[in-house]
């Protein structure tokens, strides 16, 4: 009895042990992806016409689904203020509140939600099947660095596309509230207006702006890594497809709270 316990502790511990040491494995090979990543982002040979591609694939047609959830986030955001706010007759904190919470919070991470469901699936299945196909391979072959013609442009493209969505999709949400507001709820437009360029500051719109571009990273970062380490045939599309829109629904939380606390201090 007494021998056999070592053996088990051991058992146990490696049994936690080796799921921590993959995971830590596989931090660093983003970490060295992502830094591959910016070193091969600001050196040349650059591919110009591969970025503005991917700036339009990214940003131009996302702007439909992006517009509509935040004209439908910003109206019903209002709602919700006014509702809550009249059982402490506080219901004029409407204007106030949806500019706050559209532009620091809401619209970026809502974008970034978006943007990720419908951007890194799509660069994860396109990478993936390449990557399944030896196409990435066939790249190398002919002498083309297929980091630097496939993936620093969409990566580049997603940290740039990611700020001008969010704020399109602030003004969007809330015009919605604003609509909502004078339609519904009776409030007077020009007060409305009034109260919302009171309280917009442009902390606001920076702390927006800098989140949109970590999601925009991490979009492009995510969609590009668990694409290009793709195997398995199909399944193992599927499967880097699912990754990549799960890592990144994670990431985009996550570092939305370690920079709204940051910020905070």
């Amino acid at each position: 009895m007494t021998e056999s316990l070592p053996a088990s502790i051991l058992s146990a511990f490696a049994a936690i042990g080796r799921p921590a040491i993959a995971m830590f494995a596989m931090i660093g090979r983003i970490a060295v992806f992502a830094f591959t990543a910016l070193v091969r982002a600001v050196t040349p040979p650059f591919y110009p016409a591969r970025f503005g591609t991917q700036l339009m694939e990214i940003g131009w047609y996302s702007l439909p689904v992006v517009g509509l959830t935040a004209i439908f986030t910003g109206s019903a955001l209002a709602q919700q203020i006014y509702t809550g706010g009249s059982r402490f007759d506080a219901s004029a904190t409407v204007p106030a509140i949806v500019v706050f919470g559209m532009v620091r919070e809401l619209g970026p991470v809502l974008v970034g939600l978006m943007v990720a469901g419908r951007v890194a699936s799509a660069m994860a299945a396109e990478l993936g099947t390449m990557r399944v196909t030896e196409q990435l391979d066939a790249l190398t072959t002919l002498r083309t660095d297929a980091f630097r013609y496939l993936i620093v442009p969409r990566m580049a493209a997603s940290v740039i596309a990611l700020p001008i969505m969010v704020l399109i999709a602030n003004s969007i949400g809330i015009m919605g509230g604003f609509l909502l507001a004078i339609y519904k709820l009776g409030f007077n437009p020009a007060s409305y207006l009034a109260t919302t360029r009171k309280f917009l500051q442009s902390d606001d719109i920076w702390m927006a702006v800098v989140k949109a571009a970590v999601f925009g990273f991490i979009i492009g970062l995510m969609g590009c890594y668990n694409g290009s380490r793709t195997s398995g045939g199909a399944a193992g599309v599927g499967k880097a497809t699912t990754d990549a829109v799960v890592s990144a629904f994670i990431l985009i939380l996550f570092s939305d709270l370690l920079i709204t606390i940051l910020a905070l201090k």
